[in-house]
């Protein structure tokens, strides 16, 4: 199934994604992500629905700002059924790509 694909605000601190009108993403998917790691090593925990919403997905950086990563993920990439939210540690930013 093809979809447009859009890109999400930029994360420097815990919170739920939104589209590019400050409006909060619903059901979706995360086809990518581009994560600025901070000088020390760190994560981003993505949550279906919240911070108190189910664990989707966790990715850990380097301790390095000048490595970043970018993640394409596979085939129809990974559904979020309420809302997307990241829980972030030691992150220079997270930016998410979702359709």
């Amino acid at each position: 199934m093809a979809t447009d694909v859009q890109a999400s605000q930029v994360l420097t601190a815990d919170g739920q994604f939104t589209n590019q009108t400050s409006v909060a993403l619903g059901r979706t998917r995360i086809k990518a992500v581009y994560i600025v790691p901070s000088g020390t090593a760190g994560s981003v925990v993505f949550k279906d629905g919240g911070s108190g919403g189910t664990t989707v997905m966790t990715l850990n950086t380097v301790a390095s700002a000048t490595q970043p990563t970018y993640l394409l993920l596979a085939d129809q990439g990974v559904l979020f059924t309420t809302a997307v939210y990241a829980d972030v540690t030691s992150i220079g930013s997270v930016t998410i790509f979702y359709g």
